[in-house]
């Protein structure tokens, strides 16, 4: 481990994304509507925590070599359904989201969709309308499919086969099981990917760029330490239960994430204490974040902007956030 005090909070958390994954899948493959049911929130929890540990690894928060943070980050991708970029894209695209303080992306979704028929807009819209992650869906796609079509990733085609044919082979041994499970499976993993979406879409109010350059240079003007924790929000499980935060590994308290990166996820909340105290004005509860997701789930679709907080009650009504922005789908 990279730190000595680090090796029971990493034991458990990476244990725990193999084991709630092992057992949720075991129990999804039940007749059973009470293996069922925690079977779904297993294997949906368990990317959840698998995708927050790529992120540490991503920061080579785990481990000392960066050799063992990539192999687990490549298990942890393959638990989460996210194998298809490798663990060097999405280091290299998160490292470029704290160096330039933007959100950035290899992928226009917004583009594509204004280039598409109607329908597939409408379509996306009804989705988001019932709270299905139709965006996210996409983003999720189009990291498996680019390789075969953009020439400048066609170097990922192997990988995206090779990852593809692993998934199937689980898919088929679920279905062997128990045809039924592969809907089971389904559901946990849109559940998966609501939960990513929907605390990802209200971290920042940066700028969002695409890019056809890895390296293209971005502009950096004004966009200091000050703009940078100014434009950052920590959306918080609970407050006054701050044990709750461990479903998503402490990664909502971003500020202190983003005020010193290298730090691990098991000494954010001291961090987050150290730093901020009582101070709320960058922190947006849990009930907050409900009535925007609610409120702007269609405004966010194609909107560019991501909105504002402002001050008193209701102060994140405005704040319609992003689509788009996950480290493990901007690659």
């Amino acid at each position: 481990m990279r730190e000595p005090e680090g090796f029971l909070p990493n034991s458990l958390a990476l244990g725990y994304a193999l084991t709630a994954q092992i057992i949720g899948l075991f129990l999804i493959t039940r007749s059973s509507t009470a293996a069922i049911v925690p079977g779904i929130l297993l294997t949906a929890h368990s990317m959840v925590i698998a995708s927050y540990l790529i992120h540490e690894c991503a920061h080579m928060t785990l481990f000392r070599a960066q050799a063992v943070n990539r192999r687990v980050s490549e298990l942890m991708a393959w638990i989460s359904g996210a194998s298809y970029a490798s663990f060097e894209r999405i280091r290299h695209f998160h490292i470029r989201h704290h160096r330039d303080r933007a959100d950035v992306a290899r992928f226009n979704y917004k583009d594509f969709l204004r280039a598409r028929s109607h329908v597939l807009l409408r379509l996306v819209y009804a989705l988001e309308w019932a709270y299905i992650p139709a965006i996210e869906l996409i983003m999720h796609a189009q990291v498996m499919l680019r390789p075969f079509i953009d020439p400048r990733v066609r170097q990922e085609r192997r990988r995206v086969l090779v990852m593809l044919a692993s998934r199937v082979t689980l898919f088929a041994l679920l279905f062997t099981i128990q045809p039924l499970s592969l809907l089971w499976f389904a559901v946990a993993y849109l559940l998966f990917v609501s939960v990513m979406s929907f605390f990802d879409a209200f971290h920042h109010t940066f700028e969002q760029y695409y890019i056809d350059d890895d390296e293209a240079p971005l502009p950096m003007q004004g966009k200091d330490r000050v703009y940078e924790q100014a434009n950052t929000y920590s959306n918080l499980v609970s407050v006054h239960h701050p044990w709750l935060n461990y479903l998503t590994l402490n990664f909502n308290y971003h500020n202190a994430h983003h005020e010193r990166a290298s730090t691990p996820w098991y000494r954010l909340p001291a961090l987050h204490r150290q730093l901020y105290g009582a101070e709320n004005r960058q922190l947006i509860t849990f009930t907050e974040l409900l009535r925007t997701f609610h409120r702007n789930r269609l405004r966010r679709i194609l909107d560019d902007d991501y909105g504002s907080v402002s001050e008193g009650a209701n102060r994140a009504d405005q704040f319609a956030g992003a689509h788009g922005v996950s480290l493990l789908t901007v690659v």
